[in-house]
């Protein structure tokens, strides 16, 4: 890496750890007096008939740490692991992780074995994958390994193969009838280029079948004003059959976002919320079409897992799904009243209705997301406010304080000293993910 590229990106990672500064002194006091009142009022733990060691992979991530939380509220005994980039997490510092792991990043040499050392070691009944878009199909390769061991709570790779491509997820949910986008895959620029455009005016949109956590982010639609608008626009995305897209119909409308736990096509955990692009605020509505979709989807599938679903609801109130995620989704913190409950909704067959969020939760937010949002747009503080107010933080918990202030102060700021001594760009903190957003990255 050159000077010129270190200096280049040097103000803007300079900036956001002299505004992490900013808040600290008030982050530290208000840590420092939750630390002293879990001591003076012990927090209370449930008993669980029969204890487990649960394995929660993905510890940068705020899922993760909830689910940790929530295991441990149950009784069960949480072990959790990381990769090296990401070895400074603050979840790792909380009351409920009993024991911390260092793995390779998920797909690389060893990982596997990593994770099945791991899992001999400490003697691990079940194993819950809070993966990235990129760390998925590896989870699910290393399903086969691990369930010798212990139960995997993750997608088998031949149905995480339907569920993880956009293009097959679209096809198997036409094939049972469940209402979808029209959808093509696209492999080279001129098959884009040579779409019927103007018998099919859409609009459209391309969208990566792997994960790019930069091109998804384009939302740009087509056909531009022009064929060589388009052309251009289609030629500078990186298609190959390695690397394929697809080219789906635009549906406009309000957008939902989804979790569910499933077992053998049951749904066990069930939450649902309004979306959006990079939304960090999750609240529950009740939206019984989109529950019955997913649950007839899951079902036919027979699909063991954690499961995420975009929906679009469109004017006149048709529900199209527009993907499926199959991983966590941060819509989880949602049940931080839930603790025990949400455990063994997981860990246990649940009859009857799936567990949802209790009635009287409160939406979760990012407070220092929201600080963000203040600085950069001071015309919505008054909105921002509102949202604080009437929300709560999903991360902070008076009990456990110490992943709040070391995620914000430890996590975050070694992520960006990294990227400046190394002089890699980066486009946003996600402190949801407890990573940068960055070409290339995870």
């Amino acid at each position: 890496m050159s000077v010129r590229q270190v200096v280049a990106h040097a103000p803007k990672t300079l900036g956001a750890l002299a505004l992490l500064t900013v808040p600290l002194p008030v982050t530290l006091a208000v840590t420092a007096a939750a630390l002293v009142r879990s001591r003076l009022v012990p927090p209370r733990r449930a008993e669980a008939d029969e204890p487990r060691t649960v394995l929660v992979s993905g510890g940068k991530m705020t899922k993760a740490l909830t689910l940790a939380r929530a295991f441990h509220a149950a009784g069960h005994r949480v072990v959790m692991v990381e990769s090296a980039r990401y070895r400074l997490t603050g979840h790792r510092f909380s009351r409920a992780v009993d024991a911390f792991h260092v793995v390779p990043e998920p797909g690389a040499p060893g990982y596997v074995e990593a994770l099945r050392d791991v899992v001999v070691a400490e003697g691990v009944d079940v194993w819950v994958p809070v993966c990235s878009p990129a760390a998925s199909r590896y989870d699910a390769q290393a399903k086969r390994v691990l369930a010798e061991f212990c139960e995997v709570l993750h997608p088998d790779p031949q149905v995480l193969g339907v569920l993880d491509d956009k293009d097959r997820f679209a096809e198997a949910a036409d094939t049972l009838g469940l209402p979808v986008p029209e959808t093509h895959r696209v492999v080279a620029p001129a098959q884009v280029e040579a779409f019927d455009f103007a018998a099919r005016p859409g609009p459209w949109i391309l969208k990566s079948v792997p994960y790019d956590p930069v091109a998804r982010l384009d939302l740009t639609t087509l056909p531009r004003p022009t064929a060589s608008q388009t052309a251009e626009l289609v030629r500078a995305k990186p298609m190959s059959d390695e690397a394929p897209w697809i080219l789906q119909e635009f549906t406009p409308g309000r957008e939902y976002c989804t979790h569910s736990t499933v077992r053998d096509g049951r749904v066990q955990v069930w939450a649902c919320c309004e979306s959006s692009a990079f939304q960090l605020n999750y609240a529950m509505v009740d939206k019984p079409a989109i529950e019955e979709w997913v649950r007839r989807f899951v079902g036919a599938l027979r699909v063991t897992g954690q499961v995420s679903f975009d929906f679009i609801e469109t004017i006149d109130g048709r529900l199209v799904a527009l993907e499926c995620n199959p991983r966590t989704h941060s819509a989880i913190t949602m049940f931080h009243r839930d603790a025990v409950a949400l455990a063994r909704a997981y860990l246990e067959n649940r009859d009857g209705p799936p567990l949802t969020p209790s009635a009287g939760s409160r939406p979760t937010h990012w407070i220092y997301h929201e600080l963000w949002r203040m600085v950069s747009r001071p015309s919505t503080i008054r909105e921002r406010v509102a949202v604080v107010r009437r929300g709560t933080d999903a991360v902070f918990d008076r009990d456990d304080p110490l992943p709040f202030l070391l995620l914000h102060h430890l996590q975050i700021p070694s992520l960006l000293l990294r990227n400046l001594v190394a002089g890699r760009p980066w486009i946003r903190v996600d402190v949801n993910i407890g990573k940068l957003v960055e070409p290339a990255g995870d």
